[in-house]
């Protein structure tokens, strides 16, 4: 009796020093909550060249597994005597997928900055005829009003004045932190060149240890964790690759095709004579990219483009707005439900605010892997609310949790079918 009440005196002591310590704990992370971030960025900042190397890995994973099968059955059905084909595959595989993601870095590359050099000499070059042209244009229309016409004289003039004053006070006068600003720009871009070379290596030895690798991280997993909740974790795993590799590499194909298509039917349309569109390569690039973005992605891209051709031609920017207006209509109806099929299965509203949250705390790749990480919370948590309520005795289908409905005692819902539940991620619309 004794040692009962001690073991529950003892229980009870370890439960309160627990919560004490977690609370503690909680306090000291907000306490000291800037310099765990400057740790975080710190960490983030050494193992960059990992996380670069293990995205690129995840990319070329897929054309690394083709070509591999592809080398491995053809070496295998070949000469007995031949050694070793798995290496000859490996070596291979890899070769094929550096190739053809250094080709993919520097088409990229080749095409946007000669364009995007073009681009800015023929806006510094047109800008000053374009200014006049605006000016007389304005000064024409407000020609038969005196005072509109001073009033705009003396705007153009305060404008041009304080122009000239911003270029003698202030810009000339900083030139040296201008230039230490450049020289620390070029110093990050220097480095982010060499986080993505590491990244490569990373990439290379990711891809040829990927089939001892990931044996040995779940072995681990059920080393760690017990043997249910291990499946269970393995299994969520699986669900998060099938997810973001289906999701991700389908939106880099469709943006693909919907870049490639915007540069096709420009330029016919500039050959027949229909448009006098500039800049169609660059735009071209520019919609593709920023395509990969869910639901923002046509906007991201088409307002910087229309504003470049409108600085040469503002009814060809018009006309370049209403064509992405309609590419976009097609690829939101029709490619992207081909290509895409109905892999996360979310909602409009959930795409929106997963893409608004993620971005506003990761930026540009936070609103790329928005849509599927938010699908696998939805998923895991639909999961957890069916499990809970199991336990309470109450029905996880959504049509029993209607307004003004009543929930059914648990012999009724043992009695009833199980009608159909919403999807777990939240429902489609």
């Amino acid at each position: 009796m004794k040692d009962r009440k001690w073991n529950q005196y003892l229980l009870w002591g370890l439960t309160a020093f627990t919560v004490i310590a977690a609370a503690i704990g909680v306090v000291f992370l907000f306490i000291h909550l800037k310099e765990l971030a400057a740790v975080v960025r710190l960490i983030l900042g050494i193992l960059m060249p990992v996380i670069y190397g293990t995205i690129m890995a995840y990319l070329m994973s897929p054309i690394y597994n083709h070509v591999y099968e592809f080398i491995y059955k053809k070496l295998s059905t070949g000469k007995k005597h031949r050694k070793s084909p798995g290496r000859i595959a490996k070596l291979g595989a890899t070769l094929v997928a550096v190739i053809v993601l250094c080709a993919a870095a520097i088409g990229i590359i080749s095409m946007m900055l000669p364009e995007l050099y073009r681009s800015i000499m023929n806006v510094v070059n047109s800008l000053p005829a374009n200014v006049s042209r605006i000016y007389s244009t304005l000064n024409q229309l407000f020609a038969a009003d005196s005072e509109y016409q001073q009033d705009l004289l003396m705007l153009y003039h305060n404008a041009a004045a304080y122009l000239e004053d911003f270029l003698n006070n202030t810009v000339l006068p900083n030139i040296s932190g201008i230039i230490r600003q450049a020289y620390t720009g070029v110093a990050s871009v220097l480095m982010w060149f060499y986080d993505i070379v590491i990244g490569l290596i990373v990439m290379i030895y990711l891809l040829n240890i990927k089939d001892v690798l990931l044996p040995q991280f779940k072995k681990l997993i059920y080393t760690v964790l017990p043997v249910k909740w291990a499946e269970l974790t393995v299994k969520e795993l699986q669900y998060i690759h099938e997810v973001f590799g289906g999701f991700i590499i389908g939106k880099i194909v469709d943006s693909l095709i919907i870049g490639i298509m915007c540069f096709v039917i420009l330029s016919f349309l500039n050959m027949v004579g229909l448009l006098h569109m500039p800049y169609v390569l660059l735009v071209s690039v520019i919609v593709g990219v920023t395509n990969v973005i869910p639901f923002f992605g046509p906007f991201i891209g088409a307002i910087p483009s229309t504003i470049l051709i409108m600085l040469s031609d503002p009814l060809q920017g018009l006309y370049f707005l209403i064509f992405v207006f309609l590419l976009q209509q097609f690829d939101g109806n029709f490619l992207g439900p081909k290509i895409l099929g109905d892999r996360t299965g979310i909602s409009s509203f959930w795409v929106l605010f997963s893409i608004l949250l993620f971005g506003g705390l990761f930026g540009f790749v936070g609103m790329i892997i928005a849509v599927p990480t938010w699908a696998v919370f939805m998923n895991l948590l639909g999961r957890i609310s069916r499990v809970v309520l199991k336990r309470k005795g109450l029905p996880s289908a959504l049509n029993y949790y209607g307004c003004g409905k009543e929930l059914p005692k648990p012999e009724q819902i043992r009695q009833a079918p199980e009608q159909a539940s919403e999807p777990e991620t939240g429902g489609k619309d």
